[in-house]
C-alpha cells in the first residue's frame, strides 16, 4: 500500500503527462490521490515543493535505472564498452520519453515541468546542474559495473582483488566521455530539425514541447515510485528507439578509450 507521499507523486506526475506543470492545481492532485489538500501540504509544503520533490524522485529513479541497465548489460556477457553504450542507451529513451529527465540533462526548464529543489535528498543538486547530474550518472554507471561482476565466463582479473579495482580511473574517465557523447544526443537529436518543422519535441524544444515525451511517457512512468528505479529499463528494452548510432558511437569511443591504457 503506498503511503500519502507516495500516491501524491505518483498522482502529479500523471497530471504532469497530460498537461504543463502551470496547469497543475493541488487540488487536483489531492484529489487523484485520494487525500484532503491538507495532506498535500502537509507532506510538501506547497506546489512548489511537491515540484521539486518530483524532480528529485524522477531524477533519482534515472539514475538507478542507468545502473540497473549496466548490470543487465553484464549479465547479457557485454563488456565495460558494451554496458556504457547501454547506460547511454538508457540515458537517450528516458529523456526522449520524460521531459523531466531531459530537463534535468540540459539544463532547459520551461512551464512543462517543475524547478528542481536546491537540494534534492538524494542527489544535491544534481537536478538544477547538468555537469553535476552526468558526473552522477558516471558514478553510477560504473558502480553498476563493478557491482555486477565480471560477465558469465570472463576470467578474474589479473593481480587478484575485486574486479575493475585497479580500472576504476580509466574505467570513470572513459565513462564520461561516452556518457557526454550520448548526451550531446540529447541537447541536439538527430534529424530534430527539418526544413522548419518542429523538432522530436514539439515546438516548445528540449523543455517541454508537445511532441514524443507527453504521448510515449508511460514506459518510464511505470517504472517510476516503485523503490528501485529499475522496472523502466525492463519496459523499454529492445523496443524501436532511433538511438542505435550514439549508442554504437559511444561503444566505439570507450572501447578506444580502454584500449589506450
Amino acid at each position: 500500500m503506498p503511503t500519502a507521499r507516495e500516491s501524491l507523486l505518483r498522482a502529479a506526475h500523471a497530471a504532469l503527462r497530460t498537461r504543463p506543470w502551470t496547469a497543475v492545481r493541488m487540488v487536483d492532485v489531492a484529489a487523484s490521490a485520494g487525500v484532503s489538500r491538507q495532506t498535500l501540504y502537509n507532506e510538501f509544503g506547497s506546489k512548489e515543493g511537491l515540484g521539486a520533490a518530483l524532480v528529485g524522485r524522477l531524477v533519482d529513479d534515472f539514475l538507478d535505472g542507468a545502473a540497473h541497465a549496466v548490470s543487465e548489460a553484464v549479465g547479457r556477457g557485454a563488456d565495460p564498452a558494451g554496458c556504457c553504450a547501454a547506460a547511454a542507451r538508457w540515458m537517450l529513451r528516458t529523456a526522449r520519453e520524460e521531459p523531466v529527465v531531459r530537463a534535468a540533462l540540459t539544463g532547459c526548464w520551461g512551464a512543462r515541468t517543475p524547478l528542481p529543489a536546491a537540494r534534492p535528498v538524494r542527489s544535491p543538486g544534481a537536478a538544477g546542474q547538468p555537469a553535476l547530474l552526468a558526473a552522477l550518472l558516471r558514478d553510477r554507471a560504473v558502480s553498476g559495473l563493478e557491482a555486477a561482476g565480471p560477465p558469465p565466463g570472463a576470467p578474474p582479473p589479473a593481480g587478484g582483488g575485486s574486479p575493475g579495482e585497479a580500472e576504476r580511473p580509466g574505467l570513470e574517465f572513459a565513462y564520461e566521455v561516452g556518457l557526454r557523447l550520448a548526451l550531446s544526443y540529447v541537447v541536439a537529436p538527430p534529424g530534430a530539425v527539418r526544413d522548419g518543422a518542429d523538432g522530436p519535441e514539439g515546438p516548445e524544444g528540449p523543455d517541454g514541447g508537445t511532441g514524443a515525451g507527453d504521448a510515449d511517457g508511460a514506459a518510464v512512468a511505470d517504472g517510476a515510485f516503485r523503490g528501485d528505479g529499475a522496472d523502466g529499463a525492463a519496459a523499454t528494452e529492445g523496443a524501436d528507439v532511433p538511438d542505435g548510432e550514439p549508442c554504437g558511437r559511444v561503444d566505439e569511443t570507450v572501447r578506444a578509450l580502454l584500449g589506450r591504457r
